[in-house]
């Protein structure tokens, strides 16, 4: 197997935009990114609230379009691309985390996947790559639809660092989960991993190119991808190798790739990319590497929501409730998770989490981005530390 490159930066709020800039041509995104293709910018939102580390952050997306633009791609073949979510919403979330903002300063088109876009049969799309998957076939034995403007596009995707209850930790890998299935995509959480291994043969399959931008200035240890305990980290990823960036990640936290995230092992031993830390190779601020997070990662303190999703999908209540969640039943589980998250934890338990993050240099910029100026290499006139007061944005 042949080894992968990741770039990784050290970044600030004064100089992030140039930081993502040299990131991705640090990756060589240039010689995966088609020019001549549509490139959909995919957001990933997991929460429609402004959260540390749970959603991709306005300086992480501003500072990708605006090296792609600087580098010279045609802007009228650029798009942000979103999913509609049970549980969050994505109108909501955009606004929120100040996604809209950046779209509309670009003058960029902002599509919603569930919004008179067509989606066709999967099978249609892969053809024989059908038979290849590890357990989609058997979760929906009909096939399932994807997005028909996906096939033949580039492809970025904008995750962050961070934990996830389901799969140990979340990146570029799990960016794909909303985009390519559609709101039953909760059938497949007791294969997760296995799906999400299936979706990236499927990406590699149908896209012309593929990136990943990562964004941990902010990054998200516990029970995520909502419930976290978030980390100002400072830190910035890019790959064309979905499973090496995720790999990357994975060892910042703490975690080993291949022994704690299945996903990663199995997409490195089915050859979709690299897993292997020690085959991986680190370009920019290397010496990142030898930082020691210690995450404790999703599972020692989860939250009453996390323990019930585990016990109903791997647990003892699967024989008795898993089966409702196929069925007619299932909105009483996106009703139980809006009630906990958006009515119990995030006021109770949140709120003061978000109030510390957003007194932070990061913070403060993400506050008062609306009145900053940004130009090529950063903010012109004010500096995030001198902006006023940061105030609650969600």
């Amino acid at each position: 197997m042949n080894r992968a490159t990741v770039a990784v930066l050290r970044t600030t709020p004064a100089t992030v935009l140039a930081d993502y800039h040299r990131l991705m041509n640090l990756a060589g995104y240039q010689e995966v990114i088609d020019r001549t293709a549509e490139t959909a910018l995919k957001v990933n939102i997991s929460w429609q609230y402004f959260y540390p580390a749970c959603s991709s952050t306005p300086w992480q997306l501003d500072g990708v379009i605006r090296a792609m633009l600087g580098d010279g791609y045609d802007r009228n073949l650029m798009h942000a691309c979103h999913n509609r979510t049970v549980v969050v919403s994505a109108k909501t979330g955009e606004r929120n985390n100040k996604h809209l903002n950046v779209v509309e300063a670009h003058r960029l088109r902002n599509i919603h996947l569930y919004e008179g876009e067509p989606w066709i049969n999967v099978r249609d799309a892969i053809g024989d790559l059908t038979d290849k998957l590890l357990v989609l076939n058997r979760v929906y034995p009909r096939g399932f639809s994807i997005p028909r403007r996906f096939i033949g596009e580039n492809i970025i995707h904008l995750p962050t660092v961070k934990t996830h209850i389901f799969t140990t930790m979340t990146g570029a890998m799990k960016n794909a989960f909303g985009g390519l299935l559609n709101e039953r995509r909760h059938w497949t959480h007791e294969v997760i991993h296995e799906t999400l291994v299936d979706l990236l043969m499927i990406q590699q399959r149908i896209h012309k190119g593929i990136f990943a931008v990562m964004d941990g200035t902010f990054a998200g240890d516990g029970p995520g991808p909502r419930c976290m305990i978030p980390h100002v980290k400072n830190v910035i990823l890019a790959s064309r190798d979905q499973v090496a960036i995720d790999a990357v990640a994975a060892k910042l936290m703490g975690f080993n790739p291949l022994e704690d995230v299945k996903f990663i092992r199995l997409a490195h031993e089915l050859g979709l990319g690299v897993g292997d830390p020690n085959e991986i190779e680190i370009v920019g601020d290397a010496d990142v590497m030898d930082e020691k997070w210690n995450f404790v990662g999703p599972y020692r303190e989860m939250t009453f929501a996390a323990r019930m999703q585990h016990k109903i999908y791997w647990g003892s209540l699967k024989k008795w409730i898993e089966w409702s969640l196929k069925t007619w039943m299932a909105p009483w589980s996106y009703v139980a998770s809006i009630a906990y998250h958006d009515y119990f934890w995030l006021p109770f338990v949140g709120r003061d989490r978000v109030d510390a993050a957003l007194n932070s240099d990061w913070g403060r910029l993400f506050a008062n981005w609306e009145q900053l100026t940004p130009n090529e290499s950063g903010w012109s006139d004010v500096g995030p530390t001198a902006v006023a007061p940061a105030r609650h944005a969600g």
